[in-house]
């Protein structure tokens, strides 16, 4: 039963858990005996996503509020495992990025990160328990990719602030790692990437010649947070495919 239960009796708190990857995650973690809660600025997919897992508690907020953030989710804690999924990709090129798409990008894909994972963390240190965060990056914060520019930075620094987390954190026993996938096939995905010329040419880059299932990450953070990655803290494991070895 443990093994089929794993993470029974801990707390565990997803962003960006009304759709894709995150709601992917809130789910598996729920069934394998954490006690979630899924934090979304999108009211509607968290009444979806608790019809769907009744155990789950919703959290609807936005990221990027600090205020909002510190209040709620100090008061929904504490939690032994956090997953920071919730992040914004603002496609423009290089010469037309917008102080708005720049500001948006670095409150939600960075920002927001730091702050709920410092509420986060704070508690477990109070509560002297161990603990595991997981970022998720992407494959993009290790490649350029046009039209990327800030959201290939923005991944980028959330690399290197998972690498700062994980030494500072880790006399508290708390790990901290990033996931760095490929293009995935969330909805989403499947929308952007429906042009076969346009996936060809990504594909073709990479050495499994397919693209991310939504399991394919979500079994990744899950050994990330589990014991089973006991001794793993500040490392980036890549969900491409082999994109970056092509």
């Amino acid at each position: 039963m443990e093994e089929q239960l794993p993470f029974r009796g801990r707390r565990a708190l997803v962003t960006g858990a009304g759709k894709g990857i995150g709601r992917a995650v809130a789910v598996a973690l729920s069934r394998a005996g954490a006690r979630v809660t899924a934090l979304s600025r999108t009211a509607a997919d968290l009444e979806s996503l608790v019809r769907e897992c009744p155990g789950i508690e919703p959290l609807c907020l936005d990221v990027a509020d600090w205020d909002a953030a510190e209040a709620a989710v100090a008061a929904a804690g504490p939690f032994e495992l956090l997953v920071n999924n919730a992040a914004v990709a603002e496609l423009q090129p290089f010469l037309a990025v917008t102080r708005e798409a720049l500001q948006r990008s670095l409150d939600v894909n960075f920002g927001a990160v730091l702050h709920v994972s410092q509420i986060v963390a704070r508690q477990m240190i109070a509560q002297g328990v161990p603990g595991a965060i997981v970022n998720v990056s992407s494959q993009a914060s290790r490649r350029a990719l046009r039209d990327h520019a800030v959201y290939c930075s923005t991944k980028s620094a959330l690399d290197m602030l998972s690498k700062v987390m994980a030494m500072e954190l880790g006399p508290h026993k708390i790990r901290v790692n990033t996931v760095n996938p490929t293009v995935v096939m969330t909805d989403m995905g499947r929308i952007n990437w429906s042009d076969p010329q346009k996936s060809a040419a990504m594909i073709n880059r990479i050495p499994l010649g397919k693209f991310a299932e939504v399991d394919d990450v979500v079994n990744s953070i899950l050994f990330l947070l589990s014991d089973k990655s006991a001794m793993t803290t500040g490392s980036s494991l890549m969900v491409d495919g082999g994109f970056l070895v092509s």
